[in-house]
């Protein structure tokens, strides 16, 4: 049995591989800070995506996605703003999503920008 940090690492590097399959490039995994954390960062076409990785096993409590609210919205772009101000990014960025279910971690949707 997977401990919840092994299910969450394991969907994170799911979804880093499903992007990067799909021309995006990789710049970080799990950037933190005190305050906040983006599961994701990756580059396509100069656009810098704050990716969040939802996983659910099965549907039963609905979809990942579902589970970015409001509130989880407001600390995506604060932690997308502090990651833009302490990597001095000049250019444009904006919030993702990937949700990936089932116990073979299948990428279930893909939303570019969620903002």
């Amino acid at each position: 049995m997977k401990t919840n940090y092994a299910t969450g690492h394991a969907a994170e590097k799911t979804a880093a591989d499903y992007l990067a399959k799909n021309g995006y490039k990789i710049r970080q995994l799990n950037w933190k800070t005190r305050y906040c954390e983006i599961d994701i960062i990756a580059e396509k076409a100069k656009v810098i995506h704050f990716v969040e990785v939802k996983y659910r096993r099965t549907s039963a409590q609905g979809s990942g996605l579902d589970y970015i609210t409001p509130s989880k919205l407001r600390q995506m772009h604060l932690a997308a703003t502090a990651w833009a101000q302490e990597n001095q990014w000049p250019g444009d960025y904006v919030l993702s999503a990937v949700e990936l279910s089932g116990q073979d971690f299948r990428v279930s949707a893909f939303l570019a920008d969620i903002t």
